[in-house]
C-alpha cells in the first residue's frame, strides 16, 4: 500500500511534467470536487512536491493534490515509475483510472494518470495539510522525543500519526522499529531519549535505503516476512505479529524491547 515513500517515487516521476500546460483534463467526479477537470485546463505546471503521502502538482493556479489511499498509483507519459503495489492487483484496468491529464495531443498517453482499483484515494484542490508533523526525512530527536514523552500510546501508533510524523505507514514503521530495536507495543512516554535518538537515526537512513530499492515492501521486514513469520534475519529468535492501534506490527520477540 502506498505510504511516503511510494508518494517520493511518484513525485519524481511527475518532476518531468513541469513547465507543461495541462491541456486537457478527465477526473472520476466520485474523488474530485466539484468542476475540477474545468479548473485545471489551460495551467502550467510549476514545481510538484510531496507533503507526507501526498503528492502536490503546483500550477499557476490552484495546486492538484493526489491523494492515494491504499491502492492508488500513478503512470506518467505511459510509464509506471512503480510496476505494482503489494497487496493491491497487477491489473490496469481502464475502469480504475480516476485523473487523466493531458500536456501533448489527446492520442498520446496522459502525462499523469492516477489509477485505483478500490477507490479509497482522492484528488484535491489546495489541499489543506496544515495539519501534518514533521517529515519523515526531517523530523530531529528532540521533536519525536516532545512528542513521545507526552503519549501513553504506543510508540508504533504515534509513528504512523500523520500529526507527528508525515509519510510513516504501516510497513516502514515496522522496519525502523526493527532497526532501532524497540518493541512496536511500548509506550510512547516509555522510549527513552537514547532510544528515540537511534530510532531518528534510523528513519533518515534505512528509509533512504528503502526509496533507493523501490519503496516500503523492501525492507527487511518485507511482504514475504510479513505473511511466513521466519525466524528474526538478525538474531533467528520468533517473529510476533500482533495488532496494535488496528494495525498489524510484525517484531522480534528477542532484540526489540
Amino acid at each position: 500500500m502506498p505510504e511516503g515513500l511510494e508518494a517520493e517515487i511518484w513525485r519524481a516521476a511527475i518532476e518531468v511534467t513541469v513547465g507543461r500546460t495541462i491541456i486537457d483534463a478527465w477526473v472520476d467526479e466520485r474523488v474530485a470536487p466539484p468542476g475540477f477537470a474545468a479548473a485545471v485546463r489551460d495551467l502550467r505546471i510549476t514545481a510538484v512536491r510531496r507533503a507526507g503521502k501526498v503528492v502536490l502538482v503546483d500550477t499557476d493556479g490552484p495546486t492538484i493534490g493526489l491523494h492515494f489511499g491504499m491502492t492508488g498509483r500513478v503512470v506518467v507519459d505511459g510509464s509506471a515509475p512503480i510496476e505494482r503495489l503489494s497487496y493491491a492487483s497487477d491489473r490496469d484496468d481502464a475502469g480504475w483510472n480516476r485523473l487523466l491529464l493531458w500536456t501533448g495531443p489527446s492520442d498520446q498517453p496522459p502525462a499523469v494518470r492516477f489509477n485505483d482499483p478500490r477507490r479509497f484515494g482522492h484528488i484535491s484542490l489546495d489541499p489543506d495539510l496544515s495539519g501534518l508533523g514533521r517529515d519523515m526525512f526531517v523530523i530531529t530527536p528532540s521533536e519525536l522525543r516532545a512528542v513521545l514523552a507526552r503519549r501513553r500510546a504506543s510508540v508504533k501508533a504515534v509513528l504512523l500519526d500523520q500529526h507527528v510524523v508525515a509519510g510513516l505507514g504501516n510497513l516502514c514503521a515496522d522496519e525502523v522499529l526493527w532497526w532501532a530495536g524497540i518493541a512496536p507495543h511500548r509506550a510512547g512516554d516509555d522510549v527513552t531519549a537514547e532510544e528515540t535518538r537511534r530510532l531518528v537515526t534510523v528513519m533518515r537512513r534505512r528509509l533512504r535505503v528503502m526509496l533507493r530499492r523501490g519503496g516500503s515492501t523492501t525492507g527487511v521486514i518485507d511482504p514475504r516476512v510479513r505473511a511466513e513469520l521466519p525466524g528474526c534475519p538478525r538474531d533467528g529468535a520468533p517473529l510476533r505479529r500482533s495488532r496494535i492501534g488496528g494495525r498489524t506490527a510484525v517484531w522480534c520477540t528477542a532484540h526489540q524491547r
